[in-house]
């Protein structure tokens, strides 16, 4: 399984466990996301969610290679999963290590409360790969750390550091990389003394303000997503990535002019 959960005192704790692709997700794994959130929705023992990765790297972002090879079945599979960490009632809490890339990062801005190692890193590299924000961050990123920060991380892709992404407000709080997944947890379980329908409500509220534009933001980035995703920028970007060599976009063009 490349998907782990445990139930710990009332919180399903589910784990990306597929560290020797530094967690990668395939489109098996979304779904296997997709089922573990949604069984923790519906069992009412359950209180509270914690996404974790791997001591070492929380998630590398998509396995393109396998994205690549399946991409119909992958459009249906990724967005299954967003719309079920979007929907879920409950409070989630991730507890993130070394490496948050892609979906890695842009996940978290679902989660309720995100901690973080003092290490940790942060990346959205969609542009490099011709493509285009995705999750709807191309809308939470400016919500949180306003439009010239979202705009600099979100062109350039550039890594934002633990402290960066604290100042961003991507996270709630840093600490030692060997206390984040204790410290979460421990944060997850405070919600067994709290009433659950107050809980859920207040997550409602906290969230209803930008509910709407999220899904509009979600839905056209997606659009957009699918068509650039056949460019042959992005068909440069990927195979460049894929053969680990620079992408040479001025060929891209050339071939886009001659086809």
């Amino acid at each position: 399984m490349t998907i782990r959960v445990q139930i710990e005192e009332d919180v399903a704790c589910i784990e990306i466990a597929r560290p020797e692709r530094k967690n990668a997700i395939t489109v098996q794994m979304y779904g296997q996301l997709a089922d573990a959130l949604l069984v923790a929705a519906s069992d009412t023992a359950i209180r509270a969610v914690l996404v974790r990765g791997a001591p070492t790297v929380f998630c590398a972002g998509n396995d393109v290679h396998d994205f690549l090879q399946r991409p119909d079945t992958a459009e249906q599979a990724a967005p299954r999963f967003m719309k079920a960490l979007m929907d879920l009632e409950k409070p989630v809490i991730a507890a993130v290590n070394g490496a948050a890339v892609g979906i890695g990062t842009t996940l978290l801005m679902h989660c309720d409360l995100v901690y973080a190692a003092d290490d940790a890193m942060f990346s959205m590299p969609f542009v490099s790969l011709g493509i285009c924000p995705e999750f709807g961050s191309s809308l939470l990123v400016p919500l949180s750390a306003g439009y010239h920060k979202a705009a600099e991380k979100l062109l350039f892709g550039e890594p934002i550091s633990a402290e960066e992404a604290l100042e961003m407000g991507l996270v709630n709080r840093l600490l030692p990389p060997g206390e984040v997944i204790e410290y979460a947890l421990h944060q997850a379980r405070r919600f067994r003394s709290l009433p659950p329908a107050a809980v859920r409500e207040t997550k409602r509220l906290l969230k209803s303000g930008w509910r709407a534009a999220v899904q509009s933001a979600m839905d056209e980035e997606l659009g957009t997503f699918r068509r650039l995703l056949g460019s042959p920028e992005s068909r440069e970007a990927l195979s460049a990535f894929l053969e680990r060599r620079k992408p040479d976009f001025g060929r891209a063009a050339q071939g886009a002019k001659t086809a």
